[in-house]
């Protein structure tokens, strides 16, 4: 049997949101709100809020807000019930619900996905969504329109759905969902939170942890519509089937993540050479490795590559580095007493180590001059060779200029084969 709208309801409640006492129930709102709103505040003041989702980024787009008002609201809702016809708190209950699961759905996705453009996307959805069942709901609109989606049916193998199991399971996968990543989240902050040796392994943990839980909501969802959890099986076997061919790349990529993150070969903030690239790993993800340049370029490299093809890691055991550089002085140069003079000035140069202690030695024997190799260390090869080779170059340099010590220019031998011109005379003489 198909309802009919009632509309006494909604006259009634149009009816009291005119009169005198709809004031007084304005005000009680207005101070649940400004209680709230209060107590939020005084939360966030005794609690870092670095990327909350209950504080949010201020006071009142967070989750903690809206939850306060509605908790209010509703209690005072009951404590009126029996000495004021309630209008007012009818309204404002189901507008504060929707608020809670808008400002829940928008700061889990964008704590869990920042600087991720379907997020906004997500959010207006939700919003839309939200803010439609409100309007519904207040007019009384939506039990008819529920019926209505309960008599769409349709069978699916031996199991018969209807539109509004379907909706209503699909609202339940979206909450299960949205919990599921608020609890990886905040198990993935706490676990990263800091700095030491073991960030790497604190990594592979809230990867493990999130992934764990995305699947239990996976599943909880899928229950939830109203799938078989038993048909999961024929997925999963055309799934092992597809990795085996399709996707071996891309679980490669994966499994190799995981063994990089346990093994540590790999560590966050690593100096690292692969091919020709250098640069410092600055992320370490599931499928690929994010390495930045000094120059400011970012590589993205499988880890696939990581673990079968040679990788230079400049700090895997020590952040200590060895360069050199080499320069030419004339023979005759005294070489023994230059080598203590130029030790002792390359270790003035600032970010060169004293121990190991630098050196200078004579490489060979060329043919315009004798070249002298000189070698350092450095600690902090993140910030760049280049400026110390160079600062080095300078110091020798200066230390030449005052020596008098000579950098030989090249210098070439020509002879000339042929007959002497003198000894041939003049030409046409008589």
């Amino acid at each position: 049997m198909t309802r009919t709208l009632d509309t006494t309801e909604l006259s009634d409640l149009l009816s009291h949101l005119t009169r005198p006492t709809a004031l007084a129930e304005l005000g009680v709102l207005a101070g649940c709100l400004v209680l709230a709103w209060a107590l939020a505040r005084l939360v966030r003041g005794r609690v870092a809020a670095v990327d909350s989702i209950w504080l949010g980024d201020h006071v009142i787009d967070g989750v903690l807000f809206p939850v306060l008002a509605l908790a209010l609201a509703y209690c005072a809702r009951l404590l009126l019930a029996g000495a004021l016809p309630i209008a007012v708190f009818r309204v404002a209950i189901p507008i504060l619900l929707s608020l809670v699961v808008i400002r829940l759905a928008v700061r889990v996705l964008s704590v869990t996905f920042p600087n991720a453009p379907v997020v906004r996307i997500i959010e207006r959805t939700v919003s839309w969504v939200a803010w439609l069942a409100v309007a519904l709901w207040i007019t009384g609109v939506l039990p008819l329109l529920m019926e209505a989606m309960d008599e769409i049916r349709w069978k699916v193998g031996g199991a018969q759905i209807t539109l509004l199991s379907a909706v209503e399971g699909t609202l339940t996968a979206g909450l299960v969902m949205v919990v599921a990543l608020w609890i990886s989240a905040a198990i993935e902050k706490q676990l990263l939170r800091g700095t030491g040796d073991n960030l790497s392994l604190r990594k592979i943990a809230a990867n493990l942890v999130r992934s764990l839980l995305l699947f239990i909501g996976l599943l909880l969802a899928l229950s939830a519509v109203g799938i078989d959890l038993t048909a999961l099986s024929v997925l999963g076997g055309a799934l092992g089937v597809g990795l085996g061919f399709g996707l071996q790349k891309i679980a490669a990529n994966y499994v190799s993540g995981f063994v990089i993150l346990a093994e540590r070969s790999l560590r966050i903030g690593d100096m690292v050479r692969i091919d020709s690239f250098e640069g410092r790993v600055s992320d370490i993800r599931t499928r690929y490795t994010v390495i930045r340049a000094l120059s400011g370029r970012e590589a993205i490299v499988p880890n696939e590559m990581l673990i079968t093809q040679r990788v230079e890691n400049l700090s895997l055991a020590d952040l200590k580095i060895s360069l050199n550089t080499t320069v030419q002085v004339a023979y005759g140069t005294d070489v023994r007493a230059l080598q203590a003079k130029v030790v002792e000035v390359v270790k003035g140069v600032r970010r060169v180590l004293e121990q190991p202690s630098p050196s200078c030695l004579l490489a060979e024997f060329a043919a315009d001059g004798m070249n002298l190799n000189i070698g350092f260390w450095i600690a902090d090869p993140e910030n760049g060779q280049g400026g110390v080779r160079s600062e080095v170059n300078l110091a020798v340099l200066d230390l030449f200029e005052r020596e008098g010590i000579e950098i030989p220019f090249p210098q070439r031998v020509m002879r000339h084969v042929g007959p002497d011109p003198a000894a041939a005379g003049p030409v046409g003489g008589s």
